[in-house]
């Protein structure tokens, strides 16, 4: 079974950054896509960016030029470089993994960003 492993949330001031890492353990085989998604309280969850393995990414309109998604080449691991953090940005991020005929969720990490 595929385990998702997430790190490097936490509290930071508006303007700020943080990089999140998800590593995925349990497998041999390449994700397919992997990527973050965030729920704030009282909200639905919802895409922050994707990558594939090819390295093709999508972001949500709402990050695009604050945050960049990265993934090392040879692992099924991760990075999320958040930049300039606004206070609505705050909540817990998920990170997935997609796999042929599956898919995998890590329990979350907080982040919060002060006015």
């Amino acid at each position: 079974q595929v385990q998702l492993a997430e790190s490097g949330g936490g509290l930071v001031q508006a303007g700020g950054s943080l990089r999140l890492s998800c590593a995925a353990s349990g497998t041999i085989f390449r994700a397919n896509v992997m990527g973050w998604y965030r729920q704030a309280p009282g909200k639905q969850r919802e895409l922050v960016a994707t990558i594939t393995s090819g390295g093709s990414t999508n972001y949500a309109d709402s990050v695009k030029g604050r945050f960049t998604i990265s993934r090392d080449g040879a692992k099924n691991t991760v990075h999320l470089q958040m930049n300039s953090l606004k206070p609505e940005d705050t909540a817990l991020y998920y990170c997935n993994a997609e796999f042929i005929g599956y898919g995998s969720w890590g329990q979350g990490t907080q982040v919060t960003v002060s006015s």
